[in-house]
């Protein structure tokens, strides 16, 4: 079993934010965590997805679009909602020891690419903040150790 910690990031679409979130942290933080994405209603990946990650060096093989569905009876260390979703649809949410929301605008409503390069950098900078904060060292007890 992975010692990795279970991040699923969950959005509408699954075309969008969530995919880059998924690959940004795979990029990042695949020593520590494992990620996953998902949509309430997912539709086809936007081709600009793909194009800003490839930009930024980021693989994008595997990615793809995926229901909420296919992760039930999965368990996640954080599910982290990217698009503010309603409480009818957290219902639908697998199970997770922490929920977080992260609200950002959905890129594909903009034309070109400039949505989805900021929406990359501001991902980017959040997930780097969240690395620095989850990557503490942890005691056998799962007591974090105060600042050294």
């Amino acid at each position: 079993m992975s010692d990795r910690l279970r991040v699923l990031f969950v959005c509408v679409a699954n075309d969008a934010r969530s995919l880059i979130a998924e690959a940004v942290l795979r990029h990042s933080g695949s020593e520590h965590f494992e990620a996953f994405s998902a949509g309430v209603r997912p539709t086809a990946v936007n081709p600009r997805t793909l194009t800003v990650l490839e930009h930024a060096g980021i693989a994008t093989q595997g990615l793809r679009s995926k229901a909420l569905e296919e992760f039930a009876g999965m368990s996640f260390d954080y599910l982290i909602d990217l698009c503010d979703k309603g409480s009818d649809e957290l219902a639908l949410l697998p199970q997770s020891s922490e929920t977080l929301t992260w609200s950002f605008v959905d890129p594909v409503k903009q034309e070109g690419l400039d949505g989805f390069r900021h929406v990359f950098h501001e991902l980017s900078d959040r997930i780097r903040l969240f690395l620095m904060v989850k990557n503490r060292p942890h005691d056998p007890e799962g007591m974090t150790h105060p600042h050294r």
